[in-house]
Parts: structure tokens; sequence; C-alpha cells
């Protein structure tokens, strides 16, 4: 199947526009991962600085003395409750945390890479008609082989009338009988 040079024109500026857009999503999608990965670090800062110190004091001046004041076997548990989340919740946590945004950020570097070298252009391939694979005889075949096996069976039958041994068509009834006028 052979596509019109408009169609081919058209078919080119779109691969031209997807790979364009593919571009500048990947540009955005990397900005993106900048913004988050900033936004993180803001995050921590913050927390480190506002709200630690502000649990840190609220708790030393109400749930100090509450616990100080508590029997054996409360001290006991807010004990093991917060040898549990400082030793065991917590680096969890930071850990997951920190394999998501090492994830992040290689994808980001891989995506900056692609979007400042713009080698993701040797790896996309152009945009062509699909072409679906042919898997037998078509409807023009069928034709084409209905056409020859009649144009064959015709030619066989004229020479079947032709040689055939009938009578009438070959030698007269009554050689001495003058023809109809």
């Amino acid at each position: 199947m052979s596509l019109s040079r408009k169609r081919k024109k058209e078919l080119s500026k779109l691969q031209t526009q997807a790979n364009s857009l593919w571009e500048s999503q990947q540009i955005l999608v990397g900005e993106a991962a900048n913004v988050a990965r900033e936004a993180s670090r803001q995050l921590g800062h913050l927390h480190r600085e506002q709200v630690v110190p502000q649990v840190q004091a609220t708790y030393g001046k109400y749930g100090a003395p509450v616990v100080d004041r508590g029997a054996q076997f409360v001290d006991q548990g807010v004990k093991v409750s917060k040898d549990v989340i400082e030793k065991k919740i917590v680096p969890t946590v930071g850990g997951v945390v920190g394999q998501a945004l090492s994830a992040w950020d290689a994808a980001g570097e891989t995506r900056a890479r692609l979007a400042s070298s713009r080698a993701f252009s040797a790896f996309a391939k152009p945009v062509a008609a699909v072409v679906p694979q042919k898997k037998g005889i078509g409807a023009g075949g069928i034709f084409a082989i209905i056409l020859g096996v009649a144009a064959a069976a015709a030619v066989l039958y004229a020479a079947w009338q032709t040689l055939r041994a009938d009578d009438e068509l070959w030698v007269a009834d009554d050689p001495l009988r003058a023809p109809d006028a």
C-alpha cells in the first residue's frame, strides 16, 4: 500500500509534533522532580527547625511530668513505645522514603539527560502507516482465479463444440435434394 505525498507529509509533521511534545513533557517532568526535591528538602528543614522543638517543648511541659508520675508499668510501656518508634518505625519509614527519593532522582537524571542531549530522538521510530501482513489470497486473487477458470471453461467448450462428431453439422441428410430457396 503506497501513501500519497500529502499523507506522507502529514505523517511526518505529526511525528515531529509528537517528538516535540515528548521532549517538552520530559522537561516538564524533570522540572516537577526538581520542585518536589526542593519541597522535600524544605519540609525536612521545617521539621527540624520548627516541629521537633515544638513537640519536645510541649512534651517536656505536659507529657514528661505525667510520665514521671505514672506507675511503673506505664513508665515501662512508654519506654517500650518510645524504643519501638525510635528504633523500628522511624528507620524503616526513613529507608522507604530514601529509596523512593533515590528512584525519583535516578528517573529525573535520565529525563534530564534525554531532554538536554535530545538522545531520545535516536531511539524514536518514525511514525509509519500500519500495514497488516498479508496472510493469503485476497479478494482480488479470488476474482482473478474465477475469471481464469471461466476463460478456460469457455475455451474448452468452444473446442468441444468445434470438434464434436455431430452428423447434422458435417453431412447433409439428402445430398441429392436441392437446398430450400
